[in-house]
């Protein structure tokens, strides 16, 4: 060590620095530091630098987060640019203690914990950096302004800049720069329309080349969709599968999913569960609750519902609405977790929070399930409410229901029908149930003129109920003209979405005593529909109709049958007919049903 010493203090400055450079060239860096030292206190910038990436690496002297900060801010300082780029990423890491790792900030599947970034001084270094034409530099300084802090934004300047580092072929340039031309595209399609995706190709296949798992995903999802080329799942796969192997979380999760479903790639269900595992463990909740889709349903792997709740709960953990739902659902039925309705609530609450379509519409099930127990019934409407007054006109309509059938909470009819009113202005349904109770005076004052308008919104939206609510009306003249014709038309709209009782009130005035032509065969007919359909009034009209032979034919066999099904449905009357008919003989000229 004493022979180096002497001959470094022997060489000039730049001597010293030329033979340095040559000794780390060749990865000798502990045999460097002496000529270094030699150089540095020569004030050369290049010598501090490589000094500092000494003490950082412990090559020659004891390893110092500290002193090699030291010396690299004295580099920086000078203007050398290398150290500037390096200041800049050190600062983007967060490193503020010893024994952080320095590695590659820019992209990087997950940003340092929250306070740890300096932002402030990473713009600083980088700016300067970006002054001297460093393309390292401009990809930095364009990062920082892409996803920095809010107020330092600066979205134009950050794409100059990118694609001045891109077009030197920096890899962080060449993969921001691409990702820049992406993100414009899908915002608007008059620019999507424009865009050369093949070049995006060629940047993204740069920075792959450069070993960036993000241009590889890239590639990978601009192959499955054929951007700048033909659809090619397989080469997707190919770019994923590279991705995925340089750790990059979401590509782990997504050609997990290829393998599990052999898309691109030959079927490995096993290796495909290994990367999902993998990516969820990480903080994938798409992976985590991919996982728990697989193991409830069973397929490629063996159903478990205990490990299906696992994976669904860390991806509610993760922020995941839809698994939120999901595990809701196994707490409702106990399958591989404690049957827990309160809970099963909760979690329908906080999927619907999230945005999930088919959360709210479980939470309506459920507190509508008088075995939930009342818990369940107030969490639910706990989350109606407080979506409601944040102006969830579905929400409102919700709680509206809540209270005027007691669901969860006492029955409260003013409350209903004000909520129903406010829900009424966007949702059909609300339409309906507000205009039946100002028809009703449930909670308002009765007004049969304003019920009828609300619920013909309703059926001019085309909901089957309404229609065939305001033809009641119309037939009977409720809040406006009677309009028997006009009744008819719209039970049969109605009829043909599939309700029952227009069904029956088809039957009822084609029949006779209304103002419409009578025509008993097809009044058999729509009886017979809704018969079928478990109506027990129809059943009832469909016996007697076949008893008396009104429209043509007696059939009491089939008559005996009907008139039975709808006593046995509660319709007492049907006793009466039942004994009109005497005894039946059942030969074989019998209709069958």
């Amino acid at each position: 060590m004493f022979e180096r010493l002497m001959s470094a203090r022997m060489l000039g400055p730049e001597a010293a620095l030329r033979r340095a450079r040559a000794l780390i060239a060749a990865e000798q860096r502990a045999r460097a530091f002496p000529l270094l030292a030699r150089a540095a206190a020569a004030q050369h910038a290049e010598a501090e630098f490589h000094i500092a990436r000494c003490y950082f690496e412990g090559a020659g002297v004891p390893q110092s987060l500290s002193e090699g900060l030291r010396w690299l801010e004295r580099a920086a300082g000078r203007d050398y640019v290398e150290a500037q780029n390096l200041m800049a990423a050190m600062c983007l890491q967060g490193v503020l203690s010893p024994g952080t790792e320095v590695g590659d900030p820019l992209f990087a599947t997950s940003m340092p914990q929250q306070g740890a970034t300096d932002w402030a001084r990473a713009r600083i270094w980088a700016e300067r950096a970006a002054a001297a034409g460093s393309p390292e530099g401009q990809a930095t300084l364009a990062f920082i302004l892409t996803i920095g802090p809010e107020e330092g934004r600066e979205a134009a300047r950050a794409a100059a800049l990118y694609e001045a580092s891109a077009r030197s072929g920096w890899p962080h340039g060449c993969l921001g720069w691409a990702l820049q031309r992406l993100g414009r595209a899908s915002a608007d399609p008059e620019v999507a329309a424009t865009t050369d995706y093949a070049e995006i190709r060629v940047l993204m296949a740069r920075a792959a080349a450069a070993g960036l798992p993000m241009a590889s995903a890239v590639l990978g999802e601009m192959a499955e969709r054929g951007q700048g080329g033909p659809v090619d799942v397989e080469a997707a796969a190919r770019h994923l599968a590279t991705a995925a192997a340089q750790g990059l979380r979401s590509a782990q999760a997504r050609y997990g999913r290829m393998l599990m479903m052999g898309a691109g790639v030959r079927q490995d269900p096993v290796e495909g569960e290994t990367l999902l595992r993998r990516a969820a463990l990480a903080g994938d909740g798409d992976a985590a609750a991919f996982l728990g889709d697989l193991y409830a349903r069973g397929g490629d792997l063996p159903p478990n519902h205990a490990e299906a709740a696992m994976w669904y709960r860390r991806a509610v953990e993760l922020g995941l609405g839809a698994a939120a739902r999901a595990l809701g659902q196994l707490h409702l039925t106990g399958a591989g977790t404690v049957r827990d309705p309160q809970e099963a609530a909760r979690l329908f609450r906080l999927a619907a929070a999230t945005g999930d379509r088919q959360a709210p519409s479980l939470l309506t099930a459920l507190i509508a399930n008088p075995e939930a127990g009342a818990q369940a019934h107030a969490v639910g409407r706990a989350w109606f409410a407080e979506a409601a007054e944040k102006g969830d006109l579905v929400a409102a309509f919700n709680l509206g229901m809540c209270l005027a059938d007691g669901i969860g909470t006492e029955r409260d009819d003013r409350a209903a029908a004000a909520w129903l009113r406010r829900a009424a202005d966007g949702i059909v349904n609300a339409q309906l149930s507000y205009g039946r109770m100002v028809l009703a005076g449930r909670g308002v004052p009765a007004d049969p003129v304003e019920g009828r308008n609300w619920i013909a919104r309703a059926a001019a939206a085309g909901m089957p109920e309404a229609q065939a609510t305001l033809a009641d009306l119309m037939v009977a003249g409720t809040g406006g003209p009677r309009d028997h014709g006009q009744a008819l038309a719209l039970y049969e709209m109605a009829a043909q979405a599939g309700l029952t009782q227009a069904m029956f009130a088809i039957g009822a005035m084609l029949g006779g005593g209304h103002d419409v032509a009578w025509d008993r065969a097809a009044a058999q007919r729509w009886f017979g529909m809704a018969a079928e359909r478990g109506h027990a009034l129809a059943q009832l009209m469909l016996g007697r109709y076949l008893a008396r032979g009104l429209a043509g034919e007696r059939d009491p066999v089939v008559a005996r049958m009907w008139l039975e099904r709808a006593q046995a449905q509660g319709r007492a009357e049907a006793a009466a007919d039942l004994a009109a008919l005497g005894p039946v003989d059942p030969g074989p000229s019998a209709t069958a049903a």
